[in-house]
């Protein structure tokens, strides 16, 4: 698992650390255009990779998809918890932040059931102050309490500071 700020770094070493495992990692995108700056930032994010990735788009459900036998980076569970929760909310009123957490968990452990090498690229939200916004709040909750879950299961936990890599956990196997 990869953690940090915005613009930490943490995609870029995420990338050079599957590309050092595999000559042809597995890009997972989580994520939904929602406007033309972020369709080019994906963009951007394409072109940096080349062609040596192979890359599948999914906004949910990552264990459809079968990746055994691969190294695999999901960019990123952020994303990937935005579109459980949002689609919470769409689905009655307000998100229930324990449901969800569940459904990610459930997905999560399905998705690493799979024998593969698995990368996870995710943001540290919870840093900054607390925000005045209710829905903001959940989703912080959230987010911290999926990524404790995620870092409970992996095998090293590395926090991306100003693009400098710091491992916060290993387990040596």
């Amino acid at each position: 698992m990869i953690t940090g700020g915005q613009r930490s770094g943490k995609s870029s070493y995420a990338e050079k650390l599957a590309k050092q495992m595999s000559p042809h990692p597995i890009y997972m995108a989580t994520a939904r255009i929602w406007d033309a700056e972020f369709a080019d930032r994906v963009r951007r994010h394409q072109e940096r990779r080349g062609g040596q990735w192979t890359t599948i788009e999914e906004e949910k459900w990552l264990s459809r998809h079968d990746v055994s036998g691969r190294v695999v980076l999901v960019d990123c569970l952020t994303l990937w918890s935005t579109n459980f929760f949002f689609d919470g909310q769409e689905e009655g009123g307000e998100a229930d932040v324990d449901t969800i957490l569940r459904q990610l968990e459930e997905e999560f452990d399905r998705f690493t059931s799979q024998d593969a090498t698995f990368i996870f690229v995710t943001n540290e939200i919870g840093c900054g102050g607390v925000s005045e916004n209710a829905l903001q709040r959940r989703f912080t909750d959230l987010q911290g309490w999926f990524n404790q879950y995620v870092a409970s299961k992996a095998d090293e936990v590395i926090l991306m500071v100003s693009g400098i890599a710091v491992t916060v956990k290993r387990i040596d196997g």
